[in-house]
């Protein structure tokens, strides 16, 4: 191992104890005690130090190039030199892509050569323990996942949603309405008569994060091409992760994973109609639903339906209006509005018929909490081989459930109101 290749995992070792000590004092909601204080500072004194001489090694290598020594671009290795795809290695560790990153783990942990730049990294492999299990991705390629992700999160962006350090994140909430018995009132008053007090009728809810994994088995075929491996892992593994958090926020069953609306006893759900056939949709389930919808200053609501509906909701009028209008004419179809508001086909809803194959949803009644560590929100995703299986893992945490814990009840009328409202089973 160069000097520089140990002092990067020096260096990488003690930012990782560092951190475990704030996270622990953050966890239990306390400041560093005296020991935890001594060894921080012995910490920060040891990365500035290590610091140092990392530049120093840098410009050994510079100076190296210069006279010949190195080709541009490379770094010193014992093996002769290790091809660095990146100008910033302290990102990418010299890895052009994920692909050739899986290429040289899979080398190292199968009696191949290691290679120099998995060296530097923290959490090498040892085999048989927890935190030995495989190899921390560099960031900027933890970073190229969570940008993949992003393009499939369907809901991500509309909910509430926010990045946390924490392994759960205490919610406040306060349920109480301007015309409820509850939370912050205003009076009349008389002249010289003495004022009622009201306070805030605030609910502390714990919500957790919980751990969602991808586990991907590769053949020994596929590790042989490196530029394949990258499409096929980053692509696939982020459509998976995607898809299940959004499927949570959706349907999930809060054990264990986050509680959707759907599961949760702030949805409401609007009958059928009396003598509805099976598997139909009438103009008036749809009117009934909007009736239900409890509006959100700011937030942009949307119908979530199956593309199964759509033969039944074509067909809708209210009156002599179609209840449903696609853009632009029908050339422009699917998707369009329903009463104003955006459609949005997906597999997230159920299929004609069944409860839930039409949804009105007002994204921003919903919580999500995600994982926020090291640069943006990845430091949790690994890459692992087993001895015997050549598998890739990525695990990050993330929580949330409805800021609504049942429906809210109108000032006059007894049919309550929610941020999410589906229609009945129609059997």
């Amino acid at each position: 191992m160069s000097k520089k290749a140990a002092l990067q995992k020096r260096l990488a070792e003690l930012q990782a104890e560092g951190t475990k000590i704030l996270d622990a004092a953050e966890s239990a909601e306390r400041g560093l005690t005296a020991e935890e204080e001594l060894r921080f500072e012995a910490i920060e004194d040891e990365i500035k130090a290590v610091q140092s001489d990392i530049k120093e090694a840098e410009k050994m290598e510079a100076r190296k190039r210069i006279l010949g020594g190195l080709a541009a671009g490379t770094t010193l290795s014992p093996a002769g030199g290790t091809t660095v795809r990146d100008l910033n290695p302290e990102t990418t560790a010299g890895f052009a892509d994920l692909g050739e990153f899986a290429v040289a783990v899979h080398a190292a942990v199968h009696g191949g050569d290691r290679d120099e730049r998995l060296v530097a990294l923290a959490n090498s492999h040892e085999g048989g323990t927890t935190s030995g299990e495989g190899y921390m991705l560099p960031p900027a390629h933890r970073d190229e996942i969570w940008e993949l992700v992003n393009q499939f999160d369907e809901f991500g962006p509309m909910i509430d949603e926010e990045p946390t350090a924490n392994r759960s994140v205490k919610l406040l909430a306060d349920e109480s309405t301007p015309w409820g018995a509850t939370g912050i009132e205003s009076y009349w008053r008389a002249e010289g008569s003495q004022m009622t007090a009201s306070k805030l009728a605030g609910q502390e809810r714990n919500v957790p994060l919980h751990e969602l994994y991808t586990l991907a088995l590769a053949s020994e075929e596929l590790l042989e091409d490196a530029p394949r491996l990258n499409a096929r892992l980053s692509r696939k593994a982020a459509e998976a992760i995607a898809w299940k958090k959004n499927l949570a926020i959706v349907e999930g069953t809060g054990v264990g994973q986050p509680l959707g609306w759907f599961n949760s006893p702030a949805m409401v759900t609007v009958p059928k109609e009396s003598g509805q056939s099976a598997d139909t949709l009438a103009t008036e389930n749809i009117v009934n639903m909007y009736s239900r919808l409890l509006m959100v200053p700011g937030s942009q609501p949307f119908w979530l339906g199956n593309s199964d509906i759509l033969p039944q909701l074509m067909t809708l009028t209210l009156g002599d209006k179609p209840v449903w209008l696609p853009p632009n004419g029908l050339a422009g179809a699917p998707n369009g509005f329903i009463l104003g508001l955006p459609l949005r086909l997906s597999e997230y809803a159920k299929t004609l018929g069944d409860l839930g194959d039409l949804q009105l949803i007002q994204p921003r009644g919903y919580y999500g909490a995600r994982r926020a560590s090291g640069v943006k929100y990845a430091t949790s995703i690994h890459l692992y081989f087993d001895y015997n299986t050549q598998a890739f893992r990525w695990v990050f945490r993330y929580g949330g459930q409805p800021h609504l814990s049942a429906p809210v009840s109108p000032h006059n009328g007894t049919a309550t109101k929610s941020h999410f409202v589906a229609l009945a089973e129609r059997a």
